[in-house]
């Protein structure tokens, strides 16, 4: 049995074959999977109903499993923020959301960086986003962050 809350073991193997820097696809109900998602990454649909699962719950689950670098939201065509950004704020305390246009946030999709796309049946519009894995670091003092980072 594993002690950790997240336990689906497609989204555990996908992101144990990512490392830094890869990227997770969180998606909303409506997202175009098959047209604006990186085609070799894993896929995990979640989106049993409308409202079933939603993007604030695999996120949750996300935080207390991989450390997040960064991440990336999906601007309204009217420029106002949506209310889940609220939502993403909660759960990624100390991480600016990137806000990106909606063709620049599908040209980023596609990346080959991508390593998993998780759709939701999340019914908040632009409830899309897009996380950068980060990096567990050692707990030996003597390891230098600062040169670690200016290595990688």
């Amino acid at each position: 049995m594993l002690k950790t809350r997240l336990t689906h073991p497609e989204i555990l193997h996908a992101l144990a074959m990512a490392g830094h820097r890869a990227k997770v696809l969180i998606t909303d109900g409506n997202y175009p999977h098959s047209t604006k998602s990186n085609p070799r990454a894993a896929r995990v649909f979640l989106n049993l109903a409308p409202g079933t699962v939603k993007v604030t719950e695999v996120l949750e689950a996300l935080t207390h499993t991989i450390p997040i670098e960064s991440a990336e939201v999906m601007q309204s065509e009217d420029g106002k923020e949506p209310p889940i950004w609220a939502e993403f704020r909660a759960l990624l305390p100390g991480i600016v959301l990137t806000e990106r246009p909606l063709p620049e946030f599908y040209k980023a999709a596609l990346l080959p960086d991508i390593a998993l796309v998780i759709a939701t049946g999340e019914q908040q519009p632009y409830a899309n986003l897009l996380l950068t894995i980060g990096v567990i670091w050692p707990n030996d003092a003597a390891h230098d962050k600062a040169a670690i980072i200016q290595s990688t």
